[in-house]
């Protein structure tokens, strides 16, 4: 009812930049999401202070319903990344949310190898905490480089070695990589 009044403005954020409809996409409540979703006022993808999304709370949390929910919306950018350069699919990977990883990659505008502000992608998260379905998932992409090096020079298959992923870093070890042609 009382987002019937027009004196509430239901995109009103608090000092941390975050929204009700940030609230309610980090907590997975799809009902509440869609009554705000009804206004026209509210910005599906308005980023908090330290540049989450709704989106991005959702795919953290792992909230799949949210995520299909706000993804309906066009405004809403599937590869907006926070203020440290991780997208939506940095995070789906990180948190070894296969499903998400699954409805984001089937974006075209989602870029699959993107690196955040350390040069990290979601193939390196993934292969760093040994989560092979994941990696399975990136390394079907084309686009995806499974030899891309971090910030400090380091590639999935280092980081999975140094964590003893065994079943990453064979999977990584039959990826081919383009070599360079001499010239």
């Amino acid at each position: 009812m009382l987002l019937g009044f027009e004196e509430i403005n239901p995109d009103t954020p608090d000092m941390w930049g975050k929204t009700p409809l940030l609230f309610a996409a980090q907590n997975g409540h799809g009902g509440v999401v869609k009554i705000l979703l009804g206004r026209k006022e509210v910005d599906p993808d308005k980023p908090d202070g330290w540049g989450y999304t709704p989106l991005l709370y959702a795919t953290q949390n792992g909230h799949e319903g949210m995520v299909e929910i706000l993804l309906e919306r066009e405004e809403v950018h599937p590869n907006k990344p926070d203020n440290n350069g991780k997208t939506p699919l940095s995070y789906a990977a990180w948190e070894r949310h296969e499903g998400l990883v699954k409805i984001l990659l089937r974006r075209k505008e989602v870029n699959p190898d993107k690196p955040d502000k350390w040069g990290r992608t979601p193939l390196l998260y993934a292969a760093s905490y040994g989560y092979e379905g994941v990696v399975k998932m990136l390394l079907g992409r084309e686009e995806v480089n499974p030899d891309k090096p971090d910030n400090r020079g380091q590639t999935p298959l280092s980081h999975a070695a140094q964590n003893r992923h065994e079943r990453v870093v064979a999977l990584l070890q039959s990826c081919k990589v383009a070599t360079p042609r001499a010239i």
